[in-house]
């Protein structure tokens, strides 16, 4: 009869493989120790898979701005907190309004925002940036309310949408109700919006306390201001027009 084979975690295998070592000058080597430390470059590990998302998303971003604003940083500190509140939950980054005058960098520090959290890797990474008298131009009907309800759509679901230039296009009631159908929607959606305009929050009054120009509030309807009130950032940036060369000293 034979005898059963041992089992290959038996001590008899064990001694055997032992004195194997032993025979070749083995026995006496202690094992090394183990480095159980992840490496961020190893494919598996997470912040290699961060990285890679946030190059793609910050090839998305390149291709979809401005050549003008390919370089655009966001470097206001309340710009910057924004954006990273939109980087941990879209939802819960409310809207950021840029407001100041001619050249003060408001399309400057709202592409760095979106920049900003392109570069964090999000997990998905879709936006879009367009000026206010362009998306009423693609929104006015042509014969159709279709194209304008397919449009309205994409602005009113994509992740993240910048409105250039608020302010500037030609006031009517078809633009009011527009305006107030966008935001409206994506504010009952809890998605972030980023504005720039030059027209103050609320502009200043005179002696008979009527405004002395223009306003954000006139130009949205107090049914819209008074809902955004608690789900907006405001910034108001100041300083020379930058996109003028300072004058030489004389």
């Amino acid at each position: 009869m034979h005898d059963d084979p041992q089992p290959i975690g038996s001590e008899n295998i064990l001694n055997r493989f032992r004195a194997i070592l032993a025979a070749r000058g083995l026995a006496d080597i202690e094992p090394g120790p183990t480095d159980s430390a992840t490496n961020p470059n190893d494919p598996g590990h997470p912040e290699y898979h961060r990285r890679q998302r946030a190059q793609f998303a910050l090839a998305r971003w390149e291709r979809a701005t401005p050549y003008r604003y390919q370089h655009a940083t966001a470097t206001h500190p309340d710009v910057i907190t924004w954006a990273r509140r939109a980087t941990a939950d879209l939802r819960d980054a409310g809207f950021l309004v840029l407001t100041g005058s001619t050249g003060t960098g408001k399309t400057h520090e709202a592409y760095g925002a979106l920049r900003h959290i392109a570069s964090s890797g999000p997990t998905r990474f879709e936006f879009i940036a367009t000026t206010a008298p362009d998306m009423y131009g693609r929104l006015r009907p042509s014969g159709s309310n279709n194209g304008m309800e397919h449009e309205l759509r994409r602005l009113t679901t994509v992740p993240l949408l910048l409105l250039d230039d608020l302010g500037t296009e030609k006031l009517s009631e078809w633009t009011e109700e527009a305006t107030y159908r966008l935001i409206n929607e994506r504010y009952n959606q809890c998605l972030p919006l980023i504005v720039t305009t030059n027209l103050p929050v609320r502009a200043q009054r005179d002696d008979r306390g009527l405004p002395a120009g223009p306003d954000l509030v006139a130009r949205l309807g107090e049914r819209l201001t008074s809902r955004l009130a608690e789900a907006t950032t405001v910034i108001t940036l100041t300083g020379p027009d930058r996109r003028r060369p300072p004058r030489s000293a004389a």
